[in-house]
């Protein structure tokens, strides 16, 4: 059986930077418990890197049993409402990823800070330290692993092969937290971030072209169920509701074939693309991009010097 590992390359990237945040927790409160003698409390901490990413992967397993079952199921409407759930999560996904690469940015400076007082608060009341341990690291995992759950399970289209690239993700991003806080390898975090928030703008800008893509094709598969709706799509129009095809290089570079599929992974290249695809992907990048960009230029990015001590 042969396997197009290039739709691994999207959800590698995104475990990886989700996962290395949590990393990055992880070893702030592994190193608060060893400045304050307090080792005993390193098993909370791995329960609740545990139990997070059990959460996460309950929820993931949880959407993708609720896809399968829809694509099962002989309702009459399923045509409709399959795209539609797909789209939604491809928006879910659009806008958590957003936030969580601004708001990040813009926190990165008391990153440190935060989950230090975070573990001072918990260890203040001795009795239910270990708890309060678990709840900090699980819930840090659980919101990582949530937004790379929503991901995943948005590009299941693409087969199984999405969750390898997570897999492997989550490998590198604990080596990386390994080789930082253990082994005391010097690492370029504010670099790190700033190369996967690049790339992070650009699979997310894929998104939006996905996205409208499941849009056009519930409207389409509505159009053809309920006679009343015809009239939604032109026969003889290149879309039902994305407008004119804007963009033709299927002969020159096929999105199915490489290199293209490479891009279309990594960029959301599509070797046809209609004027609102060329729109929402373009104007969602030059916005989303400034923003970044914007907060990388102040002096909200120093992640390196709060995590370096």
């Amino acid at each position: 059986m042969n396997f197009d590992f290039t739709a691994a390359l999207p959800t590698f990237v995104i475990t990886l930077r989700e996962g290395f945040e949590a990393a990055l927790v992880i070893g702030v409160v592994l190193s608060c418990l060893k400045k304050a003698q307090q080792t005993q409390l390193n098993s909370w901490v791995f329960s609740g890197v545990g139990a997070g990413i059990v959460a996460s992967a309950l929820v993931g397993w949880a959407f993708h049993s609720g896809m399968q079952a829809l694509r099962a199921s002989n309702q009459a409407y399923a045509p409709v409402i399959e795209p539609l759930l797909a789209g939604a999560l491809c928006l879910v996904a659009i806008v958590m990823l957003s936030w969580m690469l601004l708001w990040m940015t813009q926190q990165a400076r008391s990153l440190k800070a935060d989950v230090e007082g975070a573990v001072e608060s918990a260890l203040r009341n001795s009795q239910a330290a270990g708890w309060g341990v678990f709840a900090l690291i699980f819930i840090a995992v659980l919101r990582e692993g949530f937004e790379a759950v929503i991901f995943i399970v948005a590009k299941f289209q693409q087969g199984l092969v999405p969750a390898l690239g997570a897999l492997g993700g989550l490998v590198g991003a604990a080596m990386l937290g390994v080789l930082l806080f253990q082994w005391g390898v010097k690492i370029d975090v504010r670099r790190f971030f700033q190369v996967m928030g690049v790339l992070l703008l650009l699979i997310v800008s894929g998104l939006v072209v996905a996205a409208l893509k499941d849009v056009n094709e519930a409207v389409e598969a509505m159009s053809q169920l309920q006679p009343q709706f015809a009239h939604w799509c032109n026969p003889d129009a290149a879309s039902c509701v994305l407008g004119s095809l804007v963009w033709d290089t299927h002969e020159v570079l096929p999105d199915k074939q490489f290199p293209g599929i490479l891009l279309k992974s990594l960029m959301g290249y599509r070797d046809r693309i209609y004027a609102a695809q060329a729109i929402g992907y373009t104007s969602f990048l030059s916005i989303a991009g400034w923003l970044y960009f914007q907060s990388l230029g102040g002096r909200l990015w120093n992640r390196r010097s709060t995590l370096e001590s």
